[in-house]
């Protein structure tokens, strides 16, 4: 789990860096040559004849992000989402301030009064949103919470200049450009999703379906809850969460890949995270969690 605090400073000291500033940086091009717009375009230019056109990729922004006390999040929307609706933050499950949910246990309709800084295209926080609710959080299948928060988003539109992020409701696909927008660090990271893991094993946790980044997205401590945007869309496919930072095999902060058949692999130094295009089915009118409704497939308490 992608933790803040002492590792993530101790992280930042050992490789050189400094806190991220304020200002985002304008986004790299994608290193992977498969990856890349500009190689992309020139492609398409020259076999025009047989092959589609490249998607435009777009600068991803800090615009809608948010700073938890320990993490990162982001201000969220679901496609049938109406501006009245009270807003939604999308963290982490094992970022809930309560400490992780246990394998197996799932939070709904819990009591919380949690503040986040809400930050602009630029990084700058421009207000405090607070809480109302946990409306879902687990660690188990996926690692996600949700909260409600005491804003709708017109109120939030009008008054900070913020919308909200729209989260994906199908599924990602191999080779997206993504940016992870990291809220707790003010900073962005760019890669592409390099596959996907049938089940990533960390701890007493499992995960189902997880993303697997190319290497250029080298997350740390307090990254965790930044949502995962394809930069195409503008649209949330996940919510980072963890990586293989030591080398050590399904241990905490070392997650393994374990496929259908039960192999099982590590990839050192990469990172990973939980898709949500599932989330949306799962929210009806008004923003109501409904883990009945037709097409949810969240875990249940």
């Amino acid at each position: 789990m992608r933790k803040p605090l002492i590792a993530a400073l101790f992280a930042l000291v050992i490789t050189g860096a400094g806190v991220a500033p304020a200002v985002a940086a304008p986004a790299p091009a994608p290193a992977a040559a498969s990856t890349s717009a500009a190689a992309s375009t020139s492609a398409s230019a020259v076999k025009a004849d047989t092959k589609a056109a490249a998607p435009t990729l777009q600068a991803v922004s800090l615009a809608g992000t948010v700073a938890l006390s320990n993490c990162s999040g982001s201000v969220i929307r679901f496609p049938n989402s109406a501006d009245s609706d009270p807003a939604l933050v999308l963290s982490n499950g094992h970022c809930l301030e309560t400490g992780f949910p246990e394998p197996g246990e799932v939070i709904v309709d819990q009591a919380s009064s949690r503040t986040f800084g809400l930050l602009n295209s630029a990084g700058t926080r421009v207000a405090t949103l607070r809480a109302s609710k946990v409306a879902y959080s687990t660690m188990t299948d996926t690692d996600v919470t949700i909260y409600q928060l005491t804003s709708t988003y017109t109120t939030i539109k009008n008054s900070y200049g913020i919308s909200a992020l729209t989260v994906q409701d199908t599924h990602p696909t191999v080779g997206t450009a993504i940016t992870v927008a990291s809220g707790y660090w003010k900073r962005l990271y760019n890669c592409s999703i390099d596959g996907f893991a049938y089940r990533l094993k960390e701890g007493d946790w499992t995960w189902k379906d997880s993303i697997r980044y190319t290497s250029a997205c080298n997350t740390i401590g307090g990254t965790s809850g930044s949502p995962v945007i394809d930069q195409s869309t503008g649209k949330v496919v996940a919510v980072n969460n963890t990586g293989n930072e030591d080398g050590e095999t399904c241990t905490v902060n070392n997650p393994c890949e374990v496929d259908a058949s039960g192999n099982v692999t590590i990839h050192p130094g990469i990172n990973y995270a939980e898709e949500t295009y599932q989330i949306p089915a799962c929210f009806t009118t008004g923003n109501k969690l409904s883990l009945s409704a037709s097409g949810c497939t969240l875990p249940k308490p």
